[in-house]
């Protein structure tokens, strides 16, 4: 038999998930991210920014500036 791991993006999602699996009365177990929620937002937001070019880039001289 197989394993299927699903990553919901949403509290309704997994809630949906949940009561699906229930109906066809399937096993299931629920694990906690070890990441704050927040803090995933936050990276999330700021690969959307990369990826649209929102981004400033230093040089090594410019941090070494910077650290000063």
């Amino acid at each position: 038999m197989e394993t299927v791991i699903i990553h919901p993006e949403s509290k309704e999602q997994l809630n949906a998930l949940k009561a699906f699996a229930k109906a066809l009365k399937i096993k299931f177990e629920t694990e906690k991210s070890p990441y704050d929620p927040e803090f995933v937002e936050k990276i999330k937001k700021s690969k959307k920014q990369a990826q649209k070019g929102k981004v400033v880039s230093y040089t090594i001289a410019q941090l070494e500036e910077l650290c000063k």
